[in-house]
């Protein structure tokens, strides 16, 4: 006789959530106390560097963002074990602080490596420095303790009205706040710290959860978010005390940006590559100088600015139409090759134009100079204006001439992205084949892109003729064309806030980093490196470009039908 064993069912698991370490708490609260305790206590003996770091009880800037970090870690710590407890249960205080933790640790080892290179020492490091990484340190290890929690749905969160818009105009005013701070700083380590503030916060800021509900509050109102964020863009001339210095390298970002989101219609919608664009910049360009009222223009007809602007940007679009039309039947890399061709065979063009080897066009290599500023219904752009007292000098006048310009710009590029043609752009990207065969006109929508981004490009190049105040070949070399290129590869592509983002950073930093100039296009190149090693996406990618790079990422999935279906709704 057998014996026959039956099984009892085993008992499900119960998923128990992980005990936090008794000393997170303890450390990384005094952690914060001795980060803020050392912040209010001299760094650097030297008080000549880092914009004078060597006083008691009186903190400079680059300390009061070391406490402004050490408040942010509060606030998680008190949200993971405290009174704001509930708060807790929405936000990931554990990531939080690890990454406050860990970004604070690097800004401070910068800190002291900038004293003691600037002051030939560590000995010129005061007690504060140390105390304060000593605290950084503290923060750290809280947030390694501490354990991951399973959080709620940061889109389930329902706050009134005035909540979201209040949270839009905190997240508007400190990015007026720290725009104005970072571009009021000449020295470059501080520069260069600051930078790592706003990575630091930004970063874990996200990984809480904070930025995701900001930008659900942002979802829903859009109109307040787009009104506050031009809001920003027009008082930003108003914080810089007349500084020309600060408000050329912002007219600089604003014509690049508006050049790349032309650019992005190209490449991020219809996925052309196109390596000569900058040719398009610069047909306006030269349209614009020709027909000034310069010593040196070489035609006659000086109509007003307005037929200016348009003319340079239909020169510009037949141009697009003329190397659109016998090449977008090629794609790929030969695409690439083509238009790469044409950039250089403009510049050539410019350069031949000079009386000898062709009419007299362009001057030839010395260019166009003595382009007069421009004057509007009689507003005059070179001359200083002091609107309520403030001094707003000749950059500032173009900074809002470019402002409305970039405006139309994105307001272009969004109804076309959200547009039958715009689909029909995005289908053709994603296969051309595919979309032929379900009766997409190819041809015809690839022309178009083309047509309307050099279009768009030829109105920048209108104004930044007269602001630059001269042209010449040597402006619209390929290297332009890569870096314009580059800021929709790092920003996002088919993303307005990914390519502003990736033009500000793209503009910004080899204007502030000039002792880092030798090195520029090897930093350009490992950032790019390490870009589509980690974020192929870009920094701010939709979340449609995002599956198409993490395709097994099941959560992201789900999260993508998730908000289609709530776009159809």
């Amino acid at each position: 006789m057998t014996d026959v064993q039956t099984e009892t069912p085993a008992a499900p698991e119960v998923a128990v959530a992980p005990k936090a370490n008794p000393v997170a708490w303890p450390l990384g609260l005094a952690g914060v106390v001795l980060v803020i305790v050392g912040s209010f206590l001299s760094w650097s003996y030297d008080g000549t560097i880092l914009n004078d770091l060597s006083i008691d009880f009186f903190p400079g800037g680059l300390q009061i963002l070391a406490i402004v970090i050490a408040v942010l870690s509060l606030v998680l710590l008190l949200a993971a074990k405290g009174p704001l407890a509930a708060l807790g249960s929405w936000l990931d205080a554990t990531l939080g602080l690890r990454t406050f933790g860990t970004g604070l640790v690097l800004y401070m080892a910068l800190v002291l490596v900038a004293i003691s290179v600037e002051s030939e020492g560590l000995i010129n490091v005061n007690p504060g420095g140390y105390v304060t990484l000593v605290g950084a340190l503290l923060i750290a290890v809280s947030g390694w303790l501490l354990p991951l929690r399973q959080l709620r749905n940061m889109k389930a969160a329902k706050l009134p009205g005035w909540v979201d818009i209040l949270a839009i105009a905190v997240l508007m005013g400190s990015l007026l706040f720290l725009a104005a701070y970072a571009l009021g700083l000449e020295d470059a380590w501080s520069f260069i710290l600051c930078l790592v503030f706003i990575a630091t916060a930004a970063t874990g800021l996200f990984r809480t959860g904070a930025m995701s509900w900001v930008a659900q509050a942002g979802q829903r109102n859009r109109k307040v978010l787009t009104l506050a964020s031009f809001a920003v863009a027009f008082l930003f001339p108003f914080t810089q005390d007349g500084s020309d210095a600060n408000m050329s390298i912002a007219t600089s970002v604003l014509v690049f940006a508006a050049t790349a989101m032309g650019l992005n219609i190209v490449v991020g919608l219809a996925g052309l590559l196109d390596l000569g664009y900058i040719a398009f910049l610069g047909s306006g360009a030269y349209v614009a100088a020709t027909l000034s009222q310069s010593a040196f223009a070489t035609i006659g007809w000086k109509p007003p600015f307005l037929v200016v602007v348009l003319v340079g940007a239909l020169v510009a679009m037949l141009l697009g139409l003329v190397i659109g039309s016998p090449t977008l039947r090629v794609s790929g890399d030969y695409l690439a090759i083509v238009t790469l061709g044409f950039g250089e065979i403009f510049r050539f063009a410019m350069f031949n134009l000079d009386g000898n080897n062709g009419p007299n066009l362009t001057n030839g290599p010395n260019g166009i100079p003595g382009i007069p500023d421009l004057e509007l219904f009689g507003f005059n752009f070179g001359a200083v204006h002091h609107p309520f007292g403030i001094e707003l000098g000749r950059f500032s006048n173009y900074y809002f001439l470019l402002l409305i310009l970039t405006g139309g710009v994105i307001l272009v590029f969004s109804r076309l992205n959200n547009s039958r043609i715009g689909r029909g752009w995005v289908a053709i990207r994603e296969d051309e084949k595919a979309a032929e065969a379900m009766g997409v006109n190819v041809f015809g929508l690839k022309l178009l892109a083309f047509a309307v981004g050099a279009f768009l490009a030829g109105l920048a190049g209108t104004i930044k003729a007269h602001q630059d105040g001269a042209v010449s070949p040597d402006q619209y070399i390929f290297l332009e064309s890569a870096f314009l290129l580059a800021a929709i590869v790092l920003g996002g592509m088919g993303t307005i806030a990914g390519v502003l983002l990736g033009a500000t950073i793209l503009k910004l930093l080899p204007e502030k980093l000039r002792f880092f100039s030798e090195y520029r296009l090897l930093l350009f190149g490992i950032t790019l490196v390490l870009m589509m090693r980690f974020r192929p996406e870009g920094l701010v990618a939709s979340r449609r470009r995002q599956l198409e790079f993490h395709e097994d990422d099941e959560h992201l999935a789900e999260v993508v039908e998730n908000e289609l279906v709530e776009e159809a709704k």
